[in-house]
């Protein structure tokens, strides 16, 4: 099994890989999760416990935790580095995207997605990365 180095970027193949059009992994379910404690809107209780500006405990430690078979990561062929990623709902479900909460800062984790061939950035997205697209584009990577 390999290990991110960096959480968010884990996050974002979590996202293609579990609420993907075509999920390989079984879905993390926060509000389901926080039902089952009597909880009914994640956002009004994150808020309401000044919990709005960080990831849940109960899912980062799913996410950390949570191992890819290789055979997994080489199947990502695509990234999206877009801070509307469904994951992040289930990890800060008041989350409003103004902040660097799921910046990804580094991109050495590609290594791990052999198969990776086209990522897609936004300007209001995720990537905090220097020169982002010039180590694309040195790795062959298209982008969108």
């Amino acid at each position: 099994m390999s290990q991110f180095r960096d959480f968010n970027l884990k996050l974002l193949v979590i996202e293609e890989l579990m609420y993907g059009p075509e999920p390989l992994l079984p879905r993390y379910d926060l509000p389901a999760q926080l039902a089952e404690r009597g909880i009914g809107d994640p956002a009004s209780y994150v808020l309401d416990n000044g919990l709005h500006a960080e990831v849940l405990p109960e899912s980062r430690t799913h996410f950390e935790n949570m191992e890819i078979p290789d055979e997994l990561l080489a199947r990502v062929e695509a990234l999206c580095f877009d801070a509307g990623a469904e994951v992040f709902r289930h990890c800060a479900p008041a989350w409003d995207g103004e902040d660097d909460l799921f910046d990804v800062r580094s991109l050495d984790d590609l290594t791990l997605l052999p198969n990776l061939r086209e990522v897609t950035f936004v300007e209001d997205g995720v990537l905090a990365v220097p020169d982002a697209a010039d180590f694309f584009a040195a790795h062959g990577i298209d982008t969108d």
